[in-house]
């Protein structure tokens, strides 16, 4: 059995995926990094509360099988783009760094549809950079995961995105915009549990994430 490692796990995406990983036989331990206590309580289940900022306090906790990554960051909720790309690009890049020189063999992580580096849309510019990035970092299996827009509950709602899944789920009933049909955070940690079994260096895009799921 397996050690899971999860940054990220006080959001939508990352509880779903801790709940799903405790329930998983096929990991005997869940280790989670996260910023703030989740008041979880579970018998394969270790949380460390870290400054994401001082990576040499947290590195030895970084010593598993599997590093999911779910982590980021609104820039209405960071305050301003430049602190959203210290969460959504700079801690997860010093992470992904520091468990594949702890030995870590495959890392999940959650993108963004639209990632790329030359993207002159600022988030997909970070993400896409993060993804580039992790690319020559030694991990035996890489799988990148580029949802559209996230469904689920939130603690900070975003308004934004609920008017926007409600204008999509119109367009995807008509066979339209398909690629940006809505995922559920459920979904989406199904489908990283399932991508972490898969072998080589892949980039999964939203379409294929519902089949990823099942």
């Amino acid at each position: 059995m397996s050690t899971a490692i999860v940054i990220g796990a006080t959001g939508l995406v990352g509880k779903c995926l801790v709940q799903q990983l405790l329930s998983d036989p096929a990991y005997s331990s869940v280790v989670a990094l996260t910023r703030r206590a989740t008041g979880l309580r579970a018998d394969k289940y270790r949380e460390h509360v870290v400054e994401f900022g001082r990576p040499d306090t947290y590195a030895e906790r970084l010593r598993g099988d599997v590093l999911f990554s779910a982590m980021g960051t609104t820039r209405a909720q960071a305050g301003s783009i430049e602190a959203q790309r210290t969460v959504d690009y700079g801690y997860q890049l010093e992470v992904a760094k520091l468990a594949a020189q702890q030995g870590v063999k495959t890392y999940v992580l959650v993108s963004s549809r639209g990632a790329s580096p030359s993207s002159r849309v600022a988030y997909m510019k970070m993400k896409g950079e993060l993804e580039r990035d992790v690319q020559g970092l030694g991990f035996s299996a890489l799988q990148i995961l580029r949802p559209g827009p996230i469904t689920g509950v939130r603690e900070t709602p975003r308004l934004g995105e609920a008017l926007a899944e409600t204008v999509l789920g119109a367009f995807n009933a008509l066979g339209l915009l398909k690629s940006f049909r809505p995922i559920s955070g459920d979904q989406l940690a199904r489908a990283m549990r399932r991508a972490a079994t898969l072998s080589g260096k892949r980039t999964h895009e939203p379409l294929e994430l519902f089949s990823l799921a099942e």
